[in-house]
């Protein structure tokens, strides 16, 4: 669709928008931090928390099992907080996310290992895992939502990307620690105590976030919302399905393409480099922090351009590079490390459309019913489809070696057809239901 237009003015991002944009971006990514940087320490920690007889196939299938817990409560604390989220206000749930979040990964960081508790301290891991995967399951829609409400609508994609841009810089803070860490200590100190200093920096940087997000106001949709008495009377989720079910089904569709881009293009690309490419661990992890340096970039440039072109025409040009990028990478990444750089920071850029995803999702719910609408679609489509594609990808790569990369181009194929539903139909999904310009609304109804 082409951007929305009106009749007053355009109003111009001010300091105070910026100061919610850094705020939001900066807690989202220390976050993102605390609920990642479990992965870079699972063979430690499964030897830590498991019995040292259990055979090792056993115990790694346990630790990550763990780990996916955090994934597989995501929907149920995501829907519990955009409960109270659309009926108490955004700021006190976005306050309370990033708590959680700081409070389970400190306990995470004190956590007795199983020499000392017994079967206790595995089953602590999974409450304290559980926990990090209902506040995350909070912050991201919950992020995406406030943000959105505080500026123009005008800068809503610009507002959602920026603050994409923030929660990958997360991941890649995750993966900077885990390798600080173990250059500078030995294996036997990283077992030994080391391993809980990336938790306990997560957990100390999530309490210095949340003294932060203090400063935050409520957005001023909330505010003229209760106000007015408008707040939805009724059980936010209820009148999601019942109401908006197209808008659900499109942000679960875009939520997969976010969810597969990353995971396989960030978070899986790494073990592909080593195991199908011929390169080193470190030659891979430093390639794939060099392309999610440009990711972090052009997420938030792909919130500015859909601001400008509108969501239609965005994805089905971005996802004719997507496809390019991507393919061109996993065919000749094993050419030579120089070429495997350049080809990844293309690729990064391309992966950035990603940024564009909250744009469509953030206006595809009324404002009553915005943040239980963003966080069941979301949050649900990411435990299926986040969860599923590591297997699927993997499950398929033995029949053929570019599996992954025809993943990918099918991720690319949904993105283009649903770019040109948006241009046919998108001022019934965004323009009926999206973000208000609010003095433009109260001038309106007066």
């Amino acid at each position: 669709m082409s951007p929305i237009t009106s009749v007053t003015p355009p109003r111009r991002l001010t300091a105070q928008d910026f100061r919610t944009l850094g705020l939001s971006a900066l807690g989202g990514a220390l976050e993102f931090y605390d609920f990642i940087i479990f992965v870079f320490f699972a063979a430690v920690i499964g030897k830590l928390f498991f019995p040292t007889d259990m055979p090792e196939w056993l115990v790694t299938v346990q630790t990550f099992g763990i780990f996916a817990a955090g994934y597989l409560v995501r929907p149920l604390g995501g829907i519990v907080l955009a409960h109270f989220g659309d009926l108490f206000g955004r700021k006190r749930v976005f306050a309370f996310s990033i708590l959680l979040m700081a409070l389970s990964t400190l306990g995470m960081a004190a956590m007795p290992t199983y020499a000392t508790i017994g079967v206790a301290a595995p089953i602590l891991l999974i409450l304290m895992r559980i926990l990090q995967g209902a506040a995350i399951g909070g912050e991201v829609p919950g992020a995406w939502t406030f943000v959105a409400e505080h500026v123009p609508f005008r800068r809503v994609g610009f507002a959602c990307g920026f603050l994409c841009s923030g929660l990958t810089l997360g991941i890649l803070l995750g993966s900077f620690i885990a390798t600080i860490i173990n250059s500078v200590f030995t294996p036997e100190d990283v077992a030994a105590y080391a391993w809980r200093i990336p938790f306990l920096l997560g957990g100390i940087f999530g309490l210095v976030a949340v003294y932060l997000r203090r400063w935050l106001q409520e957005t001023p949709v909330f505010a003229e919302m209760k106000q007015a008495r408008s707040l939805t009377p009724e059980l936010p989720l209820k009148s999601v399905l019942r109401d908006y079910k197209r808008g659900v089904i499109i942000s679960m569709l875009l939520t997969w393409i976010l969810s597969a881009g990353i995971v396989v293009t960030t978070l899986m690309t790494a073990t592909f480099l080593q195991k199908l490419y011929g390169y080193t661990a470190q030659q891979s992890l430093a390639a794939t922090s060099f392309g999610t340096l440009f990711l972090i970039f052009s997420t938030a440039a792909a919130g500015a351009i859909v601001d400008r072109v509108g969501s239609g025409r965005f994805f089905v040009v971005s996802s004719i590079f997507f496809a390019a990028a991507t393919f061109a990478f996993y065919t000749y990444a094993a050419t030579s490390l120089t070429v495997l750089f350049v080809l990844y920071a293309i690729m990064g850029l391309s992966v950035g459309m990603v940024g564009a995803v909250p744009y469509v999702m953030v206006r595809a719910f009324p404002a009553r019913v915005r943040f239980s609408g963003l966080s069941f679609s979301y949050n649900v489509s990411y435990a299926i489809f986040g969860g599923l594609t590591p297997l699927a990808v993997a499950s398929l790569l033995p029949l053929n070696p570019m599996a992954h990369a025809y993943y990918l181009l099918f991720i690319a194929a949904l993105a283009f057809a649903l770019g040109l539903y948006l241009i046919a139909k998108g001022d019934s999904v965004e323009a009926e239901v999206g973000i208000e310009e609010l003095n433009e609304r109260l001038a309106t109804s007066a």
